[in-house]
């Protein structure tokens, strides 16, 4: 076999972390890519996104899970461009982009056989993350998958809201009425999500061929009940399918993730306990991404949000870089799928700047 590579194709082998590179080890090039990358573009799109009130809009709003579900009814994404997205992303001077393949609410933005609680099946009939992944490749972005590990308010297996407390209520919703779709009763019931969970992980990486990372969230779900879940053999099977494929779940599960990505802060979780306060020492010295988000405070669209200006963006950018870190950046596009005008306009600024900069 000849190992010669362009330098383009072999940026595009790195990054999407295809085994086919001269490596004993295929993340080893992912990740010293991902060390230079400094600045990603991170998409949280979903069904709580056509009620322009955030991404935890059910769980606040404690919305019946048969009334929630109705929205997938609505569900068009008539202008969600993946050409745009990732020309923006481009022109912003960003290396890869995440996109939220399946949030807390169970809804899906990718082809899978597990529920039909996702966009194909929806009006949109669409693909998103499948079009997404096609157009990083064409463009040499890097691509992250976003997946809901720790927390799923539709599964009806996922542990319930008083199993979780008190150190988490984010399991489910506090509904007045018990919703008639959850049968969640002892731990035994959690293997029942785990396998549906690793299900959904085979498809996202053997459908698309290879991607640079999947994204784990929310790591309070973890925090809470570490004794459900099996990570040691969910990432053994991630680095089965993909073996040059990136993990991280936030500040860390156990310490074998490739890079840590809280929010805004670099430090251990506050409420991770002794199990996040270990895998946050011994995930030390590997890359770090910061998540922070263009409206204020929600990640999904939120109806009136004041946007980051391209001053907040830029002073985001050097605090990263400060600490030797990621930025990875967050667009909750409008209800038809488009990025807001004030994140377009914010972005294209970012990018005239760094151009500038040289």
């Amino acid at each position: 076999m000849s190992w010669q590579l362009t330098r383009r194709s072999f940026l595009q082998a790195s990054l999407l972390g295809t085994t086919d590179v001269p490596s004993p080890d295929p993340r080893t090039k992912t990740v010293e890519w991902f060390r230079t990358a400094r600045f990603g573009l991170f998409i949280h799109y979903g069904l709580y996104s056509l009620l322009g009130r955030g991404e935890w809009v059910q769980h606040r709003e404690a919305i019946p899970v048969a009334e929630y579900s109705k929205l997938k009814d609505q569900f068009q994404a008539e202008r969600f461009d993946v050409d745009f997205i990732t020309d923006l992303a481009l022109e912003a001077g960003m290396k890869y982009i995440n996109l939220t393949s399946k949030h807390h609410d169970g809804f899906c933005l990718f082809r899978t056989q597990q529920t039909d609680f996702n966009s194909v099946d929806s009006p949109a009939g669409r693909d998103l993350v499948g079009e997404l992944v096609e157009a990083c490749r064409k463009k040499g972005l890097g691509i992250f998958l976003y997946y809901s590990y720790a927390a799923d308010w539709r599964h009806p297996y996922f542990y319930s809201r008083e199993a979780g407390l008190p150190i988490w209520p984010g399991a489910r919703p506090a509904y007045q009425a018990p919703q008639p779709e959850y049968k969640f009763q002892r731990d035994e019931d959690f293997r029942h999500y785990i396998r549906f969970a690793h299900a959904q992980i085979e498809e996202l990486l053997t459908q698309y061929g290879p991607v640079t990372g999947i994204w784990f969230d929310p790591i309070m779900g973890y925090y809470a009940r570490p004794d459900l879940f099996p990570i040691e053999q969910t990432y053994a099977l991630v680095r089965k399918l993909q073996p040059g494929c990136l993990i991280a779940f936030k500040q860390g599960a156990n310490g074998d993730e490739d890079f840590v990505a809280p929010e805004r802060t670099p430090r251990a979780h506050p409420r991770g306990g002794e199990v996040g306060r270990r895998a946050w020492e011994l995930n030390q010295g590997k890359p770090i991404e910061i998540c922070d988000t263009m409206q204020e405070r929600a990640w999904g669209y939120q109806a009136g949000a004041r946007h980051r200006t391209a001053d907040e963006v830029m002073k985001m950018l050097e605090h990263a870089q400060q600490l030797g870190a990621n930025l990875l950046l967050n667009t909750g596009p409008l209800p038809d799928g488009s990025i807001h005008p004030d994140d377009v306009a914010t972005l294209k600024e970012v990018g005239r700047r760094l151009r500038r900069r040289g």
